[in-house]
């Protein structure tokens, strides 16, 4: 992804802007996952999973299989997988690697998030 807006097919055929924008960043960081995936992985997986204190929280995880549901996004390094029952809770947002002396880690700019917990780990919408 680059500073255009990315696309995804729907069903009926026609482009329309993906829930998730990756940064160069977060592109770079599937290329790097991809590179070192383990055997079957077709590619890398969002999803919002029920935890954490608020309620949701952001997942990424290699996967091994395309479920009927997921949005598909093609990046230069492979393709990057949204869990279908959490593209709702996503559309909007972006997505970036940010590394630092300390962490490193998926960081989310999701403007449909109402809330997170003060620890971080979850959000509520």
């Amino acid at each position: 992804m680059n500073a255009q807006s990315p696309t995804t097919a729907a069903s009926t055929g026609r482009a329309r802007p993906a829930a998730v924008t990756l940064t160069p960043s977060a592109e770079q960081r599937v290329t790097d996952l991809m590179a070192r995936a383990p055997e079957g992985a077709i590619g890398v997986k969002l999803s919002t999973p029920r935890r954490g204190c608020s309620g949701l929280a952001y997942s990424v995880d290699y996967v091994t299989e395309e479920a009927k549901f997921d949005e598909k996004i093609e990046t230069p390094g492979g393709i990057f997988y949204i869990d279908g029952a959490s593209v709702l809770y996503l559309i909007g947002s972006v997505m970036d690697w940010v590394e630092d002396d300390f962490t490193a880690g998926f960081v989310f700019n999701n403007p449909n998030a109402k809330g997170a917990c003060g620890c971080g780990e979850s959000f509520t919408v």
